[in-house]
């Protein structure tokens, strides 16, 4: 078994999808996306969650994929979060946390931002309520590419 080392942010990444199959990261090539990592001990994941829902709402037409990335080694606890905050997007799951490795996390909530080629172009650690217009500017800029 050997396991590829990617060094840095990359959409080069496999998950597991909500029925608990492999898929990759690669099948939003060509988008803007937003990955975002989360778990459901997470509080500020909590004013995350209405915000990504609105963001893929309003820019999916123009190009966005919000891909939260759940980190809960027990599922359960994922869906229990999810039962109460659902999501309008993309849900993946890394129980055993390898890809937020990879992205080297400072902290929760993560989001790393790519452009249409799949370059990374933003990061941020926290969610902060005062930054949302900033972190919908860099969607915009980016849906304009």
């Amino acid at each position: 078994m050997s396991s590829a080392v990617y060094s840095a942010p990359s959409l080069d990444h496999v998950v597991l999808d909500g029925k608990g199959q492999s898929v990759s990261l690669q099948q939003f090539a060509g988008k803007v996306v937003y990955v975002d990592f989360w778990a459901s001990w997470c509080g500020p994941c909590r004013k995350s969650f209405p915000w990504m829902n609105a963001m893929q709402a309003k820019y999916q037409q123009q190009g966005l994929e919000v891909v939260a990335i759940n980190l809960d080694v027990d599922t359960a606890l994922a869906r229990e979060f999810l039962s109460k905050l659902p999501a309008q997007f993309n849900l993946r799951f890394n129980p055993e946390g390898d890809v937020a490795k990879a992205y080297d996390l400072q902290g929760m909530p993560s989001s790393f931002l790519f452009n249409r080629q799949g370059e990374l172009v933003q990061t941020h650690v926290g969610f902060f309520e005062e930054n949302i217009p900033a972190y919908e500017q860099e969607i915009q800029v980016l849906l304009q590419e």
